[in-house]
């Protein structure tokens, strides 16, 4: 595993927050379309939290998986 450096501004992103996240303030995932890649964060954690970066091959797959 290697840990690159994004170039994008992840804080400037239009982000939303799942359909399947709880209205009750848990659970809470939000979700963003970057240049090359889709961005994932803990919506509780927004300004200072990890953010996971999937390329939008791999998001499409996981998308196709969660449809079935």
């Amino acid at each position: 595993m290697s840990v690159e450096q994004v170039a994008e501004n992840v804080n400037a992103l239009h982000w939303f927050k799942s359909s399947y996240s709880g209205s009750d303030g848990g659970d809470c995932v939000e979700v963003a379309a970057g240049l090359d890649a889709v961005y994932v964060r803990d919506s509780k954690a927004t300004g200072h939290g990890p953010v996971l970066r999937v390329g939008q091959g791999e998001w499409a797959a996981f998308l196709a998986l969660t449809a079935e």
